[in-house]
């Protein structure tokens, strides 16, 4: 098991409304782009993490969670498996509070590390799934 449902729905409800959206990028045709959309439109503020540093959905891009100069509650991580606890880890460094892995992303180690660092974690599941689900 990978999240409780306590822990998704503290995560969505009640750890504030920044997300930080690694891998979000203005390509419309990728599945961060439209789970972005979706969180925005339950009133959370996303932040686009990339190597390019886009600014999507009006939000200015970041090219790491460490260029971001404010604070994160959640890291929404689109990158694969393999790519994935590294980002996790930057995590913990910079003060989120809860790290979402989406669906397809699974990473043991990270999940412990993360858990053992105090955030909550949610791995192989998707947000814009599971919002709507809690109305």
């Amino acid at each position: 098991m990978h999240a409780d449902d306590a822990a998704v729905r503290e995560i969505l409800t009640g750890l504030g409304g920044t997300w930080a959206v690694v891998g979000l990028s203005g390509n419309a045709s990728r599945a961060a782009y439209g789970v972005a959309a979706v969180l925005q439109r339950y009133g959370k503020r996303v932040v686009p993490v990339h190597p390019k540093a886009e600014t999507v959905h009006g939000e200015q891009g970041y090219a790491s969670l460490a260029d971001i100069p404010f604070p994160v509650d959640v890291v929404d991580v689109f990158v694969n498996s393999d790519l994935a606890g590294p980002v996790a880890d930057e995590a913990v460094a910079i003060g989120a509070k809860a790290v979402w892995y989406q669906l397809g992303v699974i990473d043991e180690d990270a999940y412990r590390r993360t858990r053992d660092a105090g955030l909550l974690m949610v791995m192989d599941r998707c947000p814009a799934i599971e919002i709507p689900r809690l109305g």
